[in-house]
Formats: structure tokens, C-alpha cells, sequence
């Protein structure tokens, strides 16, 4: 029962990391809606996050004696993770601003196809196309993406309708999430592109794992990396003074949520899950975004619940189970090799150790 528990941890935690990326897109619409600044608000939110993790590995790390050392390699290593994530950050926020977090989280259903690729030409993942878990991985991602993109672009007749929230409670700046603008396709462009860099960011994690597998250490030289790039970014895009001053609103609460909740708590989840996982598992959860954005928009906006949402949600749930029972297959495959060939190899097949989780966590 404990590592069914253990192995469960993983997909918890996936979960809420998509919970949170759909929420977070949504708070930075609004607040760009409300005037604040891209560059600026994504300079703050990544200081802030270098601060919280301060302590990490100065105090922590070394408490418990766990603290591996940083060499020259590993740190180019982590300055290239913070350029690929701050790249990338700097297109969602850009992409976002020109559509909405519908199309946002739509793209992210790229994020599947882009990492199995890329994890294919790393070699960190096998496909065997004779192999029923290859086939089982490989159908259940085009399945989450093909549902996820019903999902989005397909309507059909309504199903289920709520009458709409009272318009005391209806910010105006609401209808900005929603609201196809002129520059909806260059928004696309960009937002694929951010899906491409995630995927990157992924594998260039499972690398730095393999040789500096203190995840919390990680992710502070990252972030600090990434408050020196998007500081130097934003004073060359910022010429307006007082797009530097914070003030107590909706930017200020973006800022802190984006800096704590979606930096800090979520990419600290994902590095965690990703070392235990590797790339290509954890990628497979991003078609659930679509289906939390559809819900979220059904209960707290109003919004009517199409037969294309509930059509793309099931294919998305079944191309879902399809890679998670491929990833399960290929696992069994692995103990039983383990097994056959006796020595070192029996004591790694002693537990339940998900793919890539030997390359990502070893020394």
C-alpha cells in the first residue's frame, strides 16, 4: 500500500500543476488587461521567487548533508534552463496578451507530441513500434491532443447552460479572457512556440538531474538566472518609469501569484515529479488543462457547456489512460528484463521506478 501511495504521489502532483498553469493564465490576462506591464511583471515575479528560494542552498541542503557540488558544467547547464524557461515565459505572457488563456491552454496540448519527439531524438525514450506500450503511448498523445483540440475548437450544440453570475460580481475585465482579438493568430504562433520551449525545458532538466539531482538548488541558481535576464530584458523593452512602480491591485496580485504559487510551488512540483517520472509522463497531463478550463469557465464564469467540451474531454481522458497504461506496460516489461539478467539489476527492480527515473536521479 505504501508504494502504490508513493507511486500516486506523481500524478497528484501533476494535477495540480495544471490546475495551477490554467489558473495562472487566467490571472495574467487580467492583470495585463488592467495595464500592467509584461516585461515588468515578469522581472518581479522572478525576483520574488529567487528570494523565496533563497534559503535553499545555503541552509537547507546543507542541514541535511544532501547538498551535491555545483560544477562550471552544471551551472552553463542551469544558466541555458533559465534562458529556455525565461524565453518561454516571456511567450506565454506575449501570447496571452494578444489572444486569451482559452488559446493558451489549448496550445499547451502540444507539449505531448513536442517532448515525445524530443525525448525520442535524446534517446531518452525507446520506441519500439512493435511494442504494445510504444503504440499504447504513441495513440494515447495523439488522442489528448486530438481531444483537447475538439475541446477548443469544436462547439456543437449546448448541452448545459447556468444562468450568468450578477453583474455586481462581474468585473468587466472578465471579458477580456474570452474575447478573439485582432491579433489572434500571431497569439497562436507564439504560444506553440511557448509549448516548444516547455518541452526543451523538460529535457534539458532531465540532464542537469542526472549530474545535480537537488531539485530545490536547481531551481534557485534558475530563477536567479532568470531575474538577471528578465532584468535586463525589461530595462531595454521598458522606457516608462512608471511602469516600474507597484501599486496595490490586480497586478500586485498577479506578481505575488505568479511568483509564489505558479514559479515557486509549480515548477518546483514539476522538476519533483519530473525526476521521478521523466519528461514524456509528466508532458502527457497538459491536455488536462483544457478540460479544467472549460469547467472552471462552466461554474465561476457562466459559461455554457458545449457538446464538442464534453466530446474532447472523454477522448482526452482515454488518450490519457492509453499513455499511462503504456508507461505501465513498458515498466512491467523492464522488471521482467531486470529479473532475467540477476545481478545489480535486482535491486532496481525492487521498487516501482517509473521511466527515465535511473537517468534523471543518478549521480
Amino acid at each position: 500500500m505504501e508504494g502504490r501511495a508513493r507511486s500516486a504521489l506523481p500524478f497528484v502532483g501533476m494535477i495540480t500543476v495544471v490546475l495551477v498553469q490554467a489558473s495562472n493564465m487566467v490571472v495574467m490576462k487580467m492583470a495585463m488587461s488592467d495595464g500592467m506591464n509584461k516585461y515588468t511583471m515578469l522581472f518581479y515575479s522572478y525576483a520574488l521567487s529567487s528570494l523565496v528560494l533563497l534559503p535553499c542552498p545555503f541552509v537547507i541542503s546543507r542541514r541535511s548533508g544532501t547538498c551535491p557540488p555545483l560544477t562550471l558544467a552544471v551551472l552553463r547547464k542551469i544558466f541555458l534552463l533559465a534562458l529556455v524557461g525565461t524565453v518561454s515565459r516571456m511567450c506565454g505572457y506575449v501570447g496571452i496578451n494578444y489572444s486569451s488563456p482559452v488559446l493558451g491552454t489549448a496550445m499547451m496540448n502540444l507539449i505531448p507530441a513536442f517532448t515525445f519527439i524530443l525525448a525520442i531524438i535524446s534517446r531518452m525514450e525507446k520506441a519500439n513500434w512493435k511494442s504494445s506500450s510504444s503504440q499504447a503511448k504513441l495513440v494515447g498523445t495523439i488522442a489528448s491532443v486530438l481531444g483537447a483540440s475538439a475541446a477548443t475548437f469544436y462547439a456543437g450544440p449546448p448541452i448545459l447552460r447556468l444562468p450568468p453570475p450578477p453583474s455586481s460580481i462581474q468585473p468587466h475585465r472578465l471579458v477580456f479572457l474570452l474575447s478573439r482579438q485582432s491579433n489572434w493568430i500571431l497569439g497562436g504562433f507564439i504560444l506553440a512556440a511557448e509549448a516548444f520551449l516547455i518541452s526543451l525545458w523538460y529535457i534539458i532538466q532531465v540532464f542537469i538531474l542526472k549530474d545535480y539531482p537537488a531539485v530545490l538548488n536547481m531551481m534557485f541558481y534558475s530563477m536567479f538566472f532568470s531575474t538577471i535576464l528578465s532584468g535586463l530584458l525589461s530595462f531595454v523593452a521598458v522606457r516608462e518609469p512608471q511602469a516600474w512602480i507597484l501599486k496595490v491591485d490586480v497586478g500586485m496580485i498577479a506578481i505575488l501569484y505568479s511568483a509564489l504559487v505558479d514559479i515557486v510551488f509549480r515548477l518546483t512540483l514539476t522538476t519533483w515529479c519530473l525526476k521521478k517520472t521523466g519528461p514524456v509522463y509528466i508532458s502527457t497531463f497538459k491536455p488536462l488543462g483544457i478540460v479544467f478550463a472549460v469547467g472552471l469557465g462552466f461554474i465561476f464564469l457562466g459559461e455554457t457547456l458545449y457538446l464538442g467540451s464534453l466530446i474532447g474531454a472523454i477522448v482526452i481522458v482515454m488518450g490519457f489512460y492509453g499513455v499511462v497504461w503504456g508507461k505501465s506496460k513498458e515498466e512491467e516489461e523492464k522488471k521482467m528484463e531486470g529479473s532475467g539478467a540477476g545481478g545489480g539489476s535486482l535491486a532496481s527492480s525492487s521498487h516501482r521506478i517509473p521511466l527515465l527515473q535511473n537517468r534523471a536521479s543518478s549521480v
